[in-house]
């Protein structure tokens, strides 16, 4: 079977199904089969941190799991459906998260920029496990550990 054009970085972005105000992806930097390269700027607007918490906000560790899946899970997916069948087969997919075991090591404030870094740890039958970390622009790491997802019919 021959393999079938890769998609751009830009391409993949374009196909995230998560739109604002719940995409948590700015930019993917780099993506292959290997791993994803991505940042996002948390919004000191978004509505979330008026509940958390009250004049110390905190972006929620469920938001980052998000972010991390997002930009590993999801974008390398859609990556990996378009190489393995073809670009518009991979678009009857969607990528679903599955599992996640992460440790929290630092807090993500309102305005701060995030790195997030995923290699992957295996892809078969369209499902996909990765190692995810999440660093602040001075490579503060904020959470780390492995998400899971599968790409299932739409």
């Amino acid at each position: 079977m021959t393999p079938h054009p890769h998609l751009t970085a830009q391409e993949v972005l374009d196909r995230l199904p998560q739109q604002p105000p719940f995409r948590f992806v700015d930019a993917i930097l780099e993506i292959d089969a290997e791993h994803v390269e991505a940042t996002y700027q948390w919004r000191a607007d978004s509505d979330f941190y008026r509940g958390h918490f009250p004049g110390n906000p905190v972006t929620p560790g469920v938001l980052l799991i998000e972010s991390m899946a997002q930009a590993s899970l999801v974008a390398q997916g859609i990556y990996l459906l378009a190489a393995e069948q073809s670009p518009d087969e991979a678009l009857k997919f969607i990528t679903v998260f599955t599992d996640a075991n992460v440790e929290f090591s630092g807090m993500v404030r309102p305005g701060d920029r995030v790195r997030i870094s995923s290699k992957k740890i295996f892809y078969r039958r369209r499902k996909l496990r990765c190692e995810a970390r999440m660093c602040l622009e001075d490579g503060t790491v904020v959470c780390s550990g492995v998400i899971s997802g599968m790409g299932v019919p739409k």
